[in-house]
């Protein structure tokens, strides 16, 4: 019997086959859990791209709900959820792994990032959890758990990641405070900061073969986590196992994010 047999839960943010959604979708499904999906509303009704490339992936695994949802529309969230509710009833868990910025700004300097471009970003890729747990705190379970994605760009300057670093931190600080007023409900939750991963998000971010090269080099594991070591810890974080933790930002980096300078052989082989 898996982990999540009887689980139901919504996931928010699966873009394709490489999405860190879908890796702990992908696990989530292999414990026994039910879910429900949402993509990006398709321009051309007539042409679903986006809802048919999840379906792709989540039909097979038994999705009980896909829907379009606009998270930065107060409305298609209501809607997501009023469907949540009339199929599951109630839920044990939310997955939050969604981001954006426009491409200009994320580029460009922090120091030239426009106002438009800053309340656009933070709405999407910050605000949208505060948003979801709004409206998922009336259909959870106590024990329930919301995951929220991040990355290391959140907690320390990463030249490249810019505006999103910003949003990222904001993200964090918004899961540390949702963490706190939840918690009296038995509602966790938590952020998962993973290492650099071949995804579109990470399409848009500059130097990312050199990042990639950064942490095989610098991490105490002097290697790259793989899509299905975020995965596992994803559906580990949701799962009743850690039942006593909320609040945390956990890490999936190969340990990258403890080292304050390169360890001793790559300073060696430098000089």
């Amino acid at each position: 019997m898996g982990m999540f047999e009887g689980k139901k839960g919504l996931i928010f943010g699966i873009a394709n086959d490489r999405s860190i959604a879908w890796a702990i979708t992908d696990q989530l499904a292999k414990e026994g859990a039910e879910m429900g999906f949402t993509h990006l509303p398709d321009s051309d009704p007539a042409r679903p791209k986006a809802e048919k490339r999840l379906r792709k992936l989540v039909d097979p695994i038994g999705a009980k709900l896909v829907m379009p949802c606009d998270a930065s529309k107060d409305e298609d969230l209501d809607t997501v959820f009023a469907e949540a509710e009339k199929t599951f009833g109630k839920i044990d868990f939310v997955l939050h792994s969604m981001a954006y910025a426009p491409i200009d700004e994320l580029k460009g300097r922090v120091t030239d990032v426009s106002r438009e471009g800053f309340k656009l970003s933070m709405d999407i890729s910050a605000y949208t959890l505060i948003a979801i747990a709004n409206r998922a705190e009336k259909i959870l379970n106590p024990g329930g758990s919301i995951l929220a994605m991040t990355y290391l760009g959140g907690e320390t300057v990463i030249p490249g990641y810019n505006l999103m670093g910003i949003c990222k931190a904001a993200l964090e600080s918004s899961m540390e405070y949702l963490a706190n007023e939840l918690g009296p409900n038995g509602i966790r939750v938590n952020a998962l900061s993973a290492g650099p991963l071949r995804t579109l998000a990470a399409s848009a971010v500059g130097e990312f073969d050199q990042m990639q090269k950064l942490y095989m080099g610098f991490s105490p594991l002097r290697r790259n986590v793989t899509h299905e070591e975020v995965g596992k810890t994803g559906m580990f974080l949701m799962s009743d196992v850690c039942s006593g933790v909320t609040g945390e930002i956990f890490h999936v980096d190969g340990g990258y994010h403890i080292m304050g300078a390169p360890p001793h052989d790559v300073q060696e082989s430098a000089e």
